[in-house]
């Protein structure tokens, strides 16, 4: 007579059974599925890194590097490949209205270039402070793309201009940005993306007529307006020597100084320079102090005159004499 099966021993022919039917279904779907890489462009392809271990991390626009060399048009693969070839640690892919997503995505994977930001430099044109409804409706759809872009290549963040301060009172301007910012804050924080302000000459946030020192406390009290950990400045050093000191005002900043664009300037002068170079006066000691007294760590963009490798080459090495890197 056939005795019946003890509790644990039915108990483990089921899960033996369940285990055998889920390795059968597995092996049958992963023969359907597409490949793990196997070859060494399809690893990496797979994921783009930065550095690990720097504490300043050096990237240029994208706008800066040349369309074409030797007459020859070049790719945007060919254009990201260039930035790296100069030494760069990646890229600000600040042309992000010019490609879909994908595109972009693709381009980031085969180039193998790490691009940190996405830009879209409509912001000036198409402003979140305009009067024009429909235009504020287009700026956020634009900052919504250049969420998008950013996450698929793999970056931290978009850089916005706010919008230009004469484009009605002070109170008006704010009150269109704070609006149309607000509503992209959920989507900026679905994607990981934080949404960065950048101090320019936009009559908006500083006194664009008055000489220095201006504090940076318009900004700050904007920025903290919104009360999430979502918004942030890309703090552009150069714009604003004319206006202010930046060891003070990365000071007052402190955690909210998320990013840098990095450009030379000549108050003696009144213009934009080469970084590092005899007219820039920006006081780059005091920079360094200021970036180590707040505990910087993170990406600094150039924001200059570009070109091909030489050119590209020249400016990553006055970036790394701005910050005493080696």
């Amino acid at each position: 007579m056939n005795r019946p099966l003890s509790m644990e021993r039915r108990n483990f022919l089921g899960a033996g059974a369940v285990a055998a039917a889920t390795a059968a279904y597995l092996s049958a779907s992963h023969s359907l599925a597409s490949p793990v890489p196997t070859t060494e462009a399809d690893t990496k392809s797979a994921t783009v890194v930065p550095p690990t271990g720097k504490r300043i991390l050096l990237s240029c626009k994208l706008t800066m590097i040349s369309n074409e060399s030797n007459g020859k048009k070049l790719s945007l693969v060919e254009r990201l490949k260039l930035a790296d070839q100069a030494g760069f640690d990646g890229v600000d892919f600040d042309e992000a209205g010019n490609f879909t997503v994908d595109e972009a995505r693709k381009a980031v994977q085969e180039s193998g270039v790490f691009c940190h930001n996405a830009i879209n430099h409509q912001h000036w044109q198409v402003r979140l402070t305009s009067g024009n409804a429909a235009d504020r409706a287009k700026g956020v759809a634009n900052i919504e793309h250049c969420l998008r872009v950013s996450h698929a290549i793999g970056g931290s963040g978009v850089l916005i201009v706010v919008g230009r301060g004469d484009d009605g009172t002070e109170q008006e301007v704010e009150a269109r940005a704070s609006e149309e910012i607000k509503k992209l804050i959920p989507l900026a924080a679905s994607l990981g993306q934080p949404i960065l302000f950048e101090n320019v000459w936009n009559k908006l946030h500083y006194d664009h007529d008055l000489p220095p020192e201006q504090s940076p406390d318009k900004f700050i009290r904007f920025v903290d307006s919104f009360n999430s950990p979502w918004i942030g400045m890309y703090y552009d050093i150069g714009n604003h020597w004319k206006y202010g000191q930046p060891r003070a005002w990365l000071n007052a900043f402190g955690r909210r100084a998320v990013k840098l664009d990095v450009k030379g300037f000549s108050r003696a002068k009144n213009k934009f320079v080469d970084i590092t170079s005899e007219e820039d006066d920006l006081p780059w000691a005091e920079v360094q102090k200021g970036l180590e007294e707040i505990n910087f760590t993170g990406w600094a963009t150039a924001e200059v005159g570009g070109g091909g490798l030489e050119r590209l080459t020249i400016v990553r090495k006055q970036m790394q004499k701005a910050f005493g890197l080696s």
